[in-house]
């Protein structure tokens, strides 16, 4: 159950938005096996002025940050492939993988929870350790 934040330097059309949660949540699925039902994405657009990345001049506004918040136990192999899969689904619609930055924040299953219940309490109804 992956939490995703897609964060963009620009405004989008909806059907745009809509195409760029779908690419990172498309890659989640590839790469962490996750059900294609398993989704909770935001797409978040900021003016330029507003979100800046200190590492490049000259910063595009197909700049994309990608925030994934899940739960420990994927492999490096796994994350390797998600970071590939973003960037070339992300590229599909115009984005540049030189554009695109990805955070990955790991946590126990206990950390999260739905309902009242901790998620290390109850089947998640996929594994994670892929």
């Amino acid at each position: 159950m992956p939490s995703t934040l897609i964060e963009v330097r620009r405004t989008y059309t909806a059907e745009e938005q809509v195409q760029l949660m779908n690419a990172v949540h498309d890659a989640l699925v590839a790469a962490f096996k996750i059900p294609v039902e398993d989704r909770f994405i935001r797409l978040a657009e900021f003016a330029p002025h507003a979100m800046v990345n200190g590492l490049h001049d000259g910063v595009s506004d197909t700049y994309v940050r990608v925030t994934i918040d899940c739960f420990s136990g994927r492999s490096i192999a796994a994350k390797r492939e998600l970071y590939r899969e973003i960037v070339d689904r992300l590229g599909e619609h115009g984005v540049p993988r030189e554009h695109v930055s990805i955070l990955l924040r790991e946590g126990p299953p206990e950390n999260g929870g739905a309902g009242g219940v901790a998620a290390s309490d109850y089947d998640l109804g996929f594994e994670i350790n892929v």
